[in-house]
């Protein structure tokens, strides 16, 4: 679901459908513990080493 959100962002700029695929990766990061790090490119987070 999350990849769809970001495929029609891209397409179409919405604004909307960016809001919703960050908002479904900070639930998936929190889910995950995942500690604030950086994201690449592809929204994957990144260690501070």
């Amino acid at each position: 679901m999350r990849d769809f959100t970001w495929h029609v962002f891209t397409q179409t700029g919405d604004i909307e459908a960016y809001l919703l695929y960050k908002e479904m990766h900070n639930l998936g990061t929190s889910e995950l513990g995942i500690a604030d790090g950086f994201e690449d490119d592809e929204g994957n987070v990144v260690d501070e080493e």
